[in-house]
């Protein structure tokens, strides 16, 4: 069990792909994962916010997500994102790694993510709506981009005082 320090915006290791972690390697997949739980929670404990959290952001560069919600915990390794659909809907995404700050965006309304789970059994989720956008945030930390590269227009930031100075 560790808390770890979340990378902020600007470290450059929030802008390096991934790699993914072996079956062999299960063990420190599982390491990570109690890590990114420990961080999250902590961080929802103080700030009152965070459902989800990928492995760069604690400056572990493997293909992992962990999320929590709705007393639901989902743990994604070497996942695989799959767009169903082509809708897509406007929102105001926000960030462990810039708390905040928030960007406007696009995001598809339905995605597909296949993954193993920490039994190395290969499973499909298929979320929508903000879970979609859960999704495809964290799922784009493993790939270094960030939701302030998604941003719509120049003009697309906001900051939100309720987030704001949580670091």
């Amino acid at each position: 069990m560790a808390t770890r320090e979340i990378l902020l915006l600007g470290n450059e290791n929030l802008y390096s792909t991934s790699e993914e972690i072996s079956k062999e390697e299960i063990d420190k997949a599982k390491q990570i994962v109690s890590d990114l739980k420990d961080t999250m929670m902590s961080f929802r404990k103080k700030y009152g916010f965070g459902r989800a959290i990928a492995a760069p952001q604690i400056n572990e560069l493997f293909r992992i997500i962990y999320m929590n919600f709705d007393d639901r915990e989902i743990a994604l390794i070497n996942p695989r994102l799959e767009f169903t659909e082509d809708e897509k809907f406007e929102m105001w995404d926000d960030c462990m790694s810039f708390p905040g700050l928030e960007v406007r965006l696009l995001r598809y309304k339905k995605c597909k993510v296949y993954y193993k789970d920490l039994q190395w059994k290969d499973c499909v989720f298929e979320p929508e709506g903000d879970l979609s956008e859960l999704v495809q945030h964290e799922y784009d930390h493993l790939d270094g981009i960030l939701a302030v590269q998604r941003a719509i227009d120049n003009k697309s930031y906001r900051i939100n005082k309720n987030k704001a100075g949580c670091y």
